[in-house]
């Protein structure tokens, strides 16, 4: 028995291309989506931080600690996480936490590792949603500027001013 020898027929060469074809569209399809997403600025654009409106409530005469507020703003086009916040005045026990809600409609703190800021958008920190927990400092008064460094995932550290406020205002 000889060995039976591929000979290219029509029908081979028909079938190997159109074999070929499916792969051959799909990357070319991927690469033009690709070109155009760049082209658009949309590849590789980091987060950028802005803060604005930094509050501290001036803390309750027996209380032990208080709330600070940031309004950030991501005008970049990639995701970023507040990881956490430090101050010259205050040496420890700074925390992050989110407001829950309960059935019963009270509101309540809960600890959170990091706050997530989206691509393009804000994280408006209020006594509604989430802020930072601060230790109270009894010669804080109204008006002070209280000097705070946020600490992101991606963006590194900001300093910001916190102007003390009395809650409500």
């Amino acid at each position: 028995m000889t060995p039976s020898v591929w000979t290219p027929t029509r029908r081979r060469l028909a079938d190997t291309a159109l074999a070929a074809l499916a792969p051959v569209c799909a990357c070319v399809l991927a690469l033009g989506g690709l070109a155009v997403w760049t082209a658009t600025g949309n590849a590789g654009t980091p987060a950028r931080i802005g803060v604005t409106d930094a509050r501290l409530f001036l803390p309750s005469r027996g209380v032990p600690e208080t709330a600070a507020f940031f309004k950030i703003i991501n005008a970049g086009g990639a995701q970023d996480r507040l990881m956490g916040v430090t101050s010259s005045d205050v040496t420890e026990g700074i925390s992050l936490s989110s407001h829950r809600m309960t059935t019963g409609g009270a509101a309540y703190r809960w600890p959170t590792e990091s706050l997530s800021i989206p691509a393009g958008g804000t994280l408006d920190m209020s006594p509604h949603s989430s802020d930072v927990t601060v230790p109270a400092a009894a010669h804080w008064a109204e008006g002070d500027l209280v000097p705070f460094t946020l600490h992101f995932e991606h963006s590194g550290r900001m300093e910001v001013l916190a102007v003390v406020v009395r809650p409500g205002s």
